[in-house]
């Protein structure tokens, strides 16, 4: 319905009717509704108890999309690194922007205390023998090295007859 007077009177009541239709809607169409006849006839009129209305249920957690992705938003933090400052990350940038060089060359990797190769350490003395402070390893390279008794024809091989050494053939190099 709509209504181009420009009374305001008469705006105010179609609000007010529409709202009063809104809100008694479902309710007075199930109560306007005539009950079915049994064949009883009522006896005058009786007090009826008033309708009691029941607690509303304990809510049960919904299994739903926007459940699961309240449940994830919830364990965001803990899943997510932290953030760095603005000095943090300029500190990071500069350190990618720094020119660097690649260099060649073959440095044997000396064993960690964990026994794994050192390779930075390697890296490092390819980059220094060649001018540069300090470097990181861009290709290495592994070779096994054995004894000369596995070369006898018929010599029985052991588990420390041979090494597997590991090389830096080339590093990236900063100042």
């Amino acid at each position: 319905m709509m209504v181009r007077s420009g009374n305001p009177v008469t705006r105010l009541g179609v609000l007010a009717t529409a709202v009063l239709l809104l809100l008694a809607g479902p309710g007075r169409a199930q109560s306007a509704a005539p009950a079915p006849s049994l064949g009883l006839q009522e006896a005058g009129p009786q007090a009826t108890p008033p309708p009691s209305t029941p607690a509303p249920p304990a809510r049960e957690e919904n299994p739903g999309l926007i459940n699961e992705m309240g449940k994830l938003f919830d364990r965001l933090p803990s899943i997510l690194p932290p953030l760095k400052s603005p000095s943090e990350t300029m500190n990071d940038l500069s350190r990618m922007a720094k020119p660097s060089t690649m260099v060649s060359g073959r440095v044997a990797c000396p064993a960690s205390v964990n026994g794994a190769p050192d390779c930075r350490q390697a890296a490092d003395q390819l980059c220094q023998s060649n001018g540069y402070r300090e470097g990181r390893s861009l290709n290495a390279d592994s070779a096994e090295k054995c004894s000369a008794k596995v070369l006898i024809p018929g010599w029985p091989r052991k588990p420390d007859d041979c090494r597997t050494d590991t090389f830096v053939t080339s590093a990236l190099c900063q100042n």
